[in-house]
């Protein structure tokens, strides 16, 4: 495990920790590599889950089915990305369905061992750090949530895209869906979605190409979402 260290430090799991105290501390925790092909499933809707994993290559993509074969996208993650946190504690079966979204590795960490301290300074900062990673994504499903209660496509439409150029610090950049993908997380049609960012580009409130956007009046979409 040696090479992943590097990248493991950059995460929100272990981030703060030296890397001969990591190395130390996966030991201890049990874990372990494991591959996924496309499509593989990591986590399954109503199953439990007892584990956290960290994205080591590749990609994976989180969803919630609904009614009808329909997908209620949740995350998409690379490369250190973290999963499985907010699952792994809870004693009832997951909600969501977790597949790699491309050929992928992932560390795999049983849950009860990361929550087990033995006391040491590597232990009980990743203790913190679970802790704070969870609390993070607590704070972007209240977002989810604010954004799904707006009544006009528009509205949310806006939010979302402010949201994202906030969060990446420009106004331009690229988003994780596909248009399918966004009517999805949106809540909405797909084609009702085209169609109204295609009256926005028209009216100059932004630029937009496939998952690229470029924000041109970023007040006049704010406005909007009040």
């Amino acid at each position: 495990m040696e090479n992943i260290l590097p990248l493991l430090q950059t995460t929100s799991l272990f981030t703060g920790i030296e890397a001969d105290a990591l190395r130390v501390l996966l030991g201890e925790l049990s874990a372990v590599i494991r591959s996924y092909g496309r499509g593989e499933a990591l986590v399954q809707a109503g199953a439990t889950n007892r584990r956290v994993g960290v994205v080591l290559t590749g990609s994976i993509e989180a969803y919630r089915p609904a009614p009808g074969g329909a997908r209620v996208p949740i995350a998409q993650m690379g490369p250190g990305g973290v999963f499985g946190d907010v699952l792994g504690g809870s004693s009832l079966d997951s909600p969501v369905t977790v597949v790699a979204a491309s050929g992928c590795e992932v560390l795999l960490i049983p849950y009860d061992r990361l929550l087990l301290s033995d006391g040491s300074a590597a232990h009980q900062r990743a203790l913190q750090n679970l802790v704070r990673t969870i609390s993070d994504k607590y704070f972007l499903l209240s977002r989810r949530v604010d954004l799904l209660v707006l009544k006009s496509l528009r509205a949310k439409v806006c939010a979302y895209l402010l949201g994202e150029a906030e969060q990446q610090g420009s106004l331009t950049f690229s988003i994780p869906y596909s248009r399918i993908q966004l009517a999805d997380y949106l809540n909405c049609d797909r084609s009702a979605l085209s169609r109204e960012l295609s009256l926005m580009q028209r009216d100059g409130l932004l630029d937009t190409y496939r998952s690229s956007f470029k924000l041109l009046q970023p007040a006049a979409l704010r406005q909007m979402v009040q």
